[in-house]
């Protein structure tokens, strides 16, 4: 029997809107118009509060002027963290209000350990946490960014959280940093396909295919998902070839140098699995029109919407 999964909501959004685009709600200081700061400044002085406070409405503005045309945001926990409590309680607020609005929500927070700290990890972005008899969703987020590279052991509490919860995962697969040929394209000798050797990147996508592989949904992808860089488009090429049943989440694209072009090796021969990632081009776009950062950021994102379609169909 095939079962509707948190990866099968999100490809539906993506077909009714006709765009595989997910917005970085990466709210730097210097990316918030300086009128919105100044009044919370004025209202709760110089202080962590306020800048929290403002990181709150620029995202609500963000949301109510993109939700009818992207289908998914994903808060980089980073920039929510470095606010302290503050900006805890603005990562949920953005969340909250996020889901309210019909998107899909991924937090991007790399969480990765073992055992009981994997499974509280998982219990504060997927889960529920009980108190008594009440039970409560710290963040409750469609998908959680992870870092694969513990192993299994490192990973298996964020699966059986996603199954309980109805949520999915995206791990770090071939990240889009320059240096990550470092570590993730040593080949492991004898690991391959007949006895050939393979990267370590495709060593960790085959081991998350087959971990998740009781996971397949509606579309045929698991609820682990793959987290792979626009910046090395013949390595997308190969992991889609090679992982059929894993859902890709593709940063990069744009300011970090990828292009439509290479993020369309993404996708498969339906256009389908995968979603493309856009942050400051898109939240920060007034800085270059100059006009209002809601307006802008829906132009931008409509211009990305076309470009990926025409690349992709």
């Amino acid at each position: 029997m095939v079962r509707i999964m948190s990866f099968d909501r999100l490809q539906k959004k993506i077909d009714e809107m006709r765009n595989p685009t997910v917005v970085g709600l990466d709210p730097a200081l210097e990316h918030i118009p300086p009128d919105i700061l100044r009044k919370h400044v004025t209202e709760k002085g110089e202080s962590l509060e306020a800048a929290a406070a403002a990181v709150v409405e620029f995202n609500m503005g963000l949301i109510d002027s993109l939700c009818d045309i992207v289908p998914a945001v994903k808060p980089q926990s980073a920039y929510y963290e470095a606010l302290g409590p503050d900006g805890a309680l603005a990562l949920k607020a953005t969340c909250d209000y996020a889901r309210s609005k019909g998107m899909y929500v991924i937090i991007d927070a790399k969480r990765n350990d073992i055992g009981s700290t994997a499974e509280a990890y998982s219990s504060a972005y997927l889960g529920a946490v009980t108190v008594g008899g009440a039970e409560f969703r710290p963040y409750d987020a469609d998908a959680l960014t992870v870092n694969a590279y513990l192993g299994s052991d490192g990973i298996q509490p964020f699966i059986d959280a996603a199954v309980k919860y109805d949520k999915a995962l995206f791990a770090l697969v071939k990240t889009s940093n320059p240096s990550a040929c470092e570590l993730q394209d040593m080949l492991i000798a004898g690991a391959g396909d007949a006895g050939a050797p393979r990267t370590v990147y495709a060593a960790v996508g085959d081991l998350l295919e087959s971990i998740s592989h009781h996971t397949i949904g509606e579309y045929g992808y698991s609820r682990v998902g793959a987290v792979v860089g626009a910046t090395y488009p013949e390595e997308i090429e190969y992991l889609r070839a090679r992982l059929h049943h894993t859902f890709f989440l593709i940063p990069g694209y744009g300011a970090q140098g990828g292009s439509a072009a290479d993020v369309a090796r993404a996708f498969d021969e339906n256009g389908r699995g995968a979603v493309v990632n856009s942050s400051r081009a898109i939240i920060a776009a007034w800085k270059k029109t100059g006009s209002d950062y809601k307006e802008s950021a829906r132009l931008e994102a409509l211009r990305m919407r076309d470009e990926l379609q025409s690349a992709i169909l």
